[in-house]
């Protein structure tokens, strides 16, 4: 990709900041703010196109009809897969071990 050439103002603080940080990381200062200005035009490109959201695609078609009923059982291991799995839960949540929240 050709380069163009631009003069750019920079802050005395700022710009000893990207001094230092090429000096570690031996690249030039130029790179350093190459680099920058492209994070920044691509932060500002993504913020200007609609977003790209994936749809999720769940195991069980009939999950979202059973969220009241899964949601708000009072029973903490009922719709787990295994009993293994469904004791070990309750248990943790009974001794509030990990995995575990505080009451709102």
């Amino acid at each position: 990709m050709p380069l163009e050439c631009v003069t750019v103002y920079v802050d005395s603080d700022d710009l000893a900041i990207i001094k230092e940080a090429a000096a570690r990381t031996q690249t030039s200062e130029a790179e350093i703010i190459r680099e920058g200005i492209h994070l920044a035009a691509m932060r500002v490109r993504r913020r200007s196109e609609p977003p790209h959201l994936r749809r999720f695609i769940g195991g069980e078609p009939v999950l979202a009809d059973r969220v009241d009923e899964i949601l708000g059982d009072d029973d903490p291991g009922r719709g787990w897969a295994d009993e293994r799995s469904r004791a070990s839960t309750v248990a943790r949540r009974r001794d509030g071990g990990p995995g575990t929240a505080e009451p709102l």
